[in-house]
């Protein structure tokens, strides 16, 4: 199956999941620049679940919007699950959604190191009181692959957490 079959397939069963229980979705994006949130607003009738969608590519915004605490981003850095969290985590206090995703990751082609290297991406979901954090496998073919990698993650956890 190729990558666009696995999003679309996602994508559906993530909206109707959500439609079938009637719960609200905000995300707040750094490294896939809003593609998570143009994947499923491209669905007629997404209006019904999509609340919000933040692009947080610069540590600045994920201060201000998202309120990430400064020592977080100097201590662990912008692509960390304990930055991943604070997104999340934030999103859902400013949102109030039922659902709120986070990703933070290096899309590429520059940006890595051996301790995380290009492809690397973290993903947090606030879900009925708790908060997930996952790093999604690393996979580094180009920007827009790793890119897109990252949105197909974000959808395969969805898909599982709901």
């Amino acid at each position: 199956m190729t990558m666009r079959n696995k999003l679309d397939v996602l994508t559906d069963a993530v909206a109707r999941k959500l439609l079938d229980q009637g719960l609200t979705l905000s995300s707040a994006e750094a490294c896939t620049g809003g593609l998570f949130a143009a994947r499923l607003t491209e669905m007629a009738g997404s209006s019904r679940f999509f609340d919000r969608s933040l692009v947080v590519y610069s540590n600045q915004a994920k201060l201000d919007h998202l309120g990430v605490k400064p020592e977080t981003l100097d201590q662990y850095g912008a692509v960390s699950p304990e930055t991943a969290r604070e997104m999340a985590v934030g999103l859902a206090k400013v949102s109030g959604s039922d659902v709120c995703i986070s990703v933070t990751g290096i899309a590429g082609p520059g940006g890595g190191t051996e301790e995380k290297p290009v492809g690397t991406a973290y993903i947090a979901v606030v879900y009925q009181g708790q908060t997930h954090v996952v790093q999604a496998p690393t996979v580094n073919v180009d920007r827009s692959y790793n890119r897109n990698h990252s949105v197909l993650s974000m959808l395969d956890l969805l898909n599982q957490l709901l």
